[in-house]
């Protein structure tokens, strides 16, 4: 049975919808990116990236065919998520990356959760083999590794010391999520990393 507080949960994302991001999205997605960047340690900028930028980000992601999601309630974006490439040499073309950021009036609201659910689908059907999760300021309590282990992902490694923002030094955690049987089998010749690859050839 559910409790008042995940039934106040469940009622605010039946509302939240869940769609492919379009360009008319990016000013909303720039400020929520320039908050985190400003604000929080999950990301490893210093200065917020402007309109231009995160729509030229937008643009490679796009065209790679790479899945970029946004999180709609009421008309307003509240989140958004990606996958990217992990590394751009070919032999890691199976392997992405995730990013997914909240805006600051929707955190605690289960977006991010919903955003991640439908971005690790996204990715499975792609025929992508692991989400990789590079998570900044990557305390045992951090909301981000928290989100990451209720979704299944294992930690697979951890950077001492490797950034420095709002006069700390922060470390980087490393989070895995297998998917499509992972490195247990061959890659599929029909999935989207191997097509692309043979188009590059």
């Amino acid at each position: 049975m559910l409790s008042k507080a995940d039934r106040r949960l469940a009622q605010g994302m039946s509302m939240l919808t869940i769609r492919a991001a379009s360009s008319a999205d990016l000013d909303a997605i720039t400020e929520i990116y320039a908050d985190a960047v400003a604000h929080g340690t999950a990301s490893y900028e210093l200065e917020p990236p402007g309109r231009a930028e995160m729509g030229a980000r937008f643009d490679v992601l796009s065209v790679g065919g790479f899945p970029y999601l946004a999180a709609e309630k009421g008309g307003a974006v509240l989140g958004y998520a990606y996958a990217g490439p992990f590394r751009p040499r070919p032999a890691y073309r199976f392997i992405v990356e995730d990013s997914v950021y909240v805006a600051p009036e929707a955190k605690g609201q289960g977006v991010g959760l919903l955003l991640m659910r439908h971005l690790i689908e996204a990715a499975r059907a792609a025929g992508f083999r692991q989400i990789v999760a590079v998570i900044g300021d990557g305390r045992p309590d951090s909301a981000s590794v928290r989100l990451h282990e209720k979704l299944g992902f294992r930690h697979s490694g951890h950077l001492e010391g490797s950034g420095y923002k709002h006069g700390r030094w922060l470390d980087t955690v490393f989070m895995q999520l297998a998917m499509n049987g992972g490195a247990s089998i061959p890659p599929d010749p029909d999935s989207l990393p191997e097509r692309k690859f043979r188009q590059q050839k």
